[in-house]
């Protein structure tokens, strides 16, 4: 079997976690990684390598289906939030290729923020009402502002003031506010079958974070949590991994959703780990088997530490 990981970069722990559900189901799996650069960590740990254009490039889908033609890939996997639209739109043009993505209108309102929010209310979920203008906001202090179309928390900031809102809003591109939102942030880890039926659903604490990536987690299995995504699962049928952010109020209990990112999260593998094989079952799946619904997978309260490592490049 093989699979290309697209915009492969830092994601070492994804490809471990392939490594050892391919050795646990007795499958020989190679491993394609693409990368703009070669110096990208993780293509080390790939069993080949592949340079492409960069993603805004008009070379860069052609670059992949003609790695997927030749290689006679069975999986793209993509990694990062600007590889989603490009990927989705071109998905039915890689042949024998299976690009494990949601459908291009769905990546559309998770590369929106305001489409986002718009769209956790019509599944009937809280999420912190946006708007595009400061005029335009009332949703009182904290605020919180972020570009549309943001990713790793760059340009994100929390506005204490008016002041700070103004200073803010002229430096984050094409920004929305929102009233910001205390209490318990969680990320939750969501694996659906082709058909978008649920495989896994995995709430996690994020106990913390550097540049929007999760550093310590710990695994909540918490049973309102689990049916809201099942609610928004049931409307948005994914297809594969989908990472979902949400914070529960620390004054009301209501969980405001905030973001929806439609491919393995930075901490996805942490609830591999803990249980919830999302790299097992896509490997079921690329051999047609069946894959039903395992509740609470990941072993509850588990708790994670990430550490960077390097690696010699020259």
């Amino acid at each position: 079997m093989k699979i290309l990981f697209t915009s492969i970069g830092r994601r070492v722990e994804l490809v471990q976690a392939f490594r050892a559900a391919a050795e646990k189901q007795s499958i020989e799996l190679r491993i394609y990684g693409a990368d703009i650069t070669e110096s990208a960590p993780a293509l080390y740990f790939c069993d080949q390598t592949v340079l492409v254009p960069r993603i805004g490039e008009a070379a860069y889908i052609p670059a992949l289906k003609e790695v997927c033609h030749k290689e006679t890939i069975d999986a793209l996997i993509p990694t990062i939030d600007t590889d989603l639209l490009a990927l989705a739109e071109h998905k039915d043009e890689f042949g024998s290729t299976k690009v494990i993505i949601s459908s291009a209108d769905k990546i559309r309102i998770c590369r929106d923020k305001r489409l986002t929010a718009e769209y956790f209310h019509s599944v009937g979920l809280f999420s912190p009402q946006p708007v595009d203008s400061i005029a335009l906001y009332e949703g009182g202090y904290p605020a919180f502002i972020k570009p549309r179309d943001g990713s790793s928390s760059i340009f994100a900031y929390k506005a204490q003031n008016e002041d700070e809102l103004a200073a803010y809003a002229g430096q984050v591109p094409d920004y929305i506010i929102q009233p910001y939102i205390g209490g318990i942030e969680y990320t939750v880890d969501v694996f659906c079958d082709w058909d978008g039926d649920p495989v896994y659903i995995t709430p996690r604490i994020r106990l913390a974070v550097r540049s929007g990536e999760v550093l310590k987690t710990q695994i909540d299995q918490d049973e309102k949590i689990i049916y809201e995504i099942k609610r928004l699962a049931a409307d948005f049928k994914p297809c594969g991994p989908i990472t979902i952010q949400l914070i529960r109020d620390e004054n009301t209990g209501n969980d405001y959703y905030i973001e929806i990112n439609p491919r393995f999260g930075g901490g996805a593998p942490l609830s591999i780990k803990a249980g919830a094989d999302s790299a097992e079952a896509i490997l079921r799946l690329l051999n047609g088997e069946k894959v039903g619904y395992i509740d609470k997978a990941a072993e509850d309260g588990a708790v994670y530490s990430r550490f960077d490592q390097s690696i010699r490049i020259k």
